[in-house]
């Protein structure tokens, strides 16, 4: 009887010991799904650092005044492998992508209401789409960024990259490309819960964009204008893509409540 209890009791009526423990279990799973991916990322380190390098190396093939061959330089004996090690907890948490989420998505669970919980699945998953995506943007446009910032740097200018300075500009670019094609999750999840409604954020769509095109500025890392467009036009449209989906679960909800007033 007491396990039965347990079980339909709400989770919000956990003790403060109990949520650090359900706490310490998903980091722990988190932890443990990060170093599967990032041992799958030293195995083929390789070819995870080729692809990386690729954008860098069709720059330089594509303009040779600009003074560099396409590699990469250790300035320092532990250089080598500390940038190995870098690309491999960052693959490792891109791997690993669905398992954080889940695991975040379950702790913040319990708090939330029996209709809420039903979007669980469709929010992890356009998550993950939202962020991969997001991640294949800011690598398409890196060539691109680089080609402006080492036109900019001058003629007379070498560019002699240091391997974890490169890598560290990828992960940042990719970070915030992922992060910011995230946005249109929160907003729909707003939407659902009732805390904004589509037609308010539709009124203030001026305000959304400079916000956009301001945060795209400032979480861009390499600062160029080319991948701040890259990153602020797509956030521009899903924003709207988002309030559309909010706008059709409004009118649904409206429908259902005519069917239920109708009934009675």
């Amino acid at each position: 009887m007491k396990i039965g209890k347990r079980s339909a009791a709400p989770d919000a009526a956990m003790s403060v010991f109990e949520h650090l423990s359900e706490l310490r279990m998903r980091i722990v799973r988190s932890l443990l799904a990060v170093g599967v991916g990032a041992a799958l990322i030293l195995i083929f380190y390789d070819f995870v650092l080729g692809v990386l390098i690729a954008p860098y190396e069709k720059t330089c093939s594509l303009h040779p005044e600009f003074n560099c061959d396409g590699s990469l330089y250790a300035l320092g004996p532990v250089e080598g492998l500390s940038a190995r090690m870098r690309i491999s907890g960052y693959g490792g948490l891109i791997l690993a992508l669905p398992v954080v989420l889940w695991q975040i998505w379950r702790f913040i669970v319990p708090a939330l209401s029996k209709k809420e919980k039903k979007y669980s699945i469709p929010f992890i998953l356009s998550s993950v789409v939202l962020f991969l995506l997001g991640g294949y943007m800011a690598y398409w446009t890196l060539d691109k960024a680089l080609e402006f910032l080492i036109a900019w740097s001058g003629e007379d200018v070498n560019q002699t990259y240091q391997i974890s300075k490169y890598i560290s500009l990828v992960a940042l670019m990719v970070l915030a490309f992922g992060v910011g094609f995230l946005s249109p999750v929160l907003i729909v999840f707003l939407q659902l819960v009732g805390v904004v409604t589509p037609q308010t954020l539709l009124r203030q769509w001026r305000v959304a964009v400079m916000v956009i095109f301001a945060l795209s500025a400032v979480i861009t890392p390499s600062g160029d204008p080319v991948s701040m467009l890259a990153l602020a036009g797509p956030m521009t449209i899903l924003f709207l893509v988002s309030v559309f989906i909010g706008w059709i679960a409004q009118r649904r909800r409206k429908h259902q409540q005519a069917e239920v007033d109708s009934t009675e």
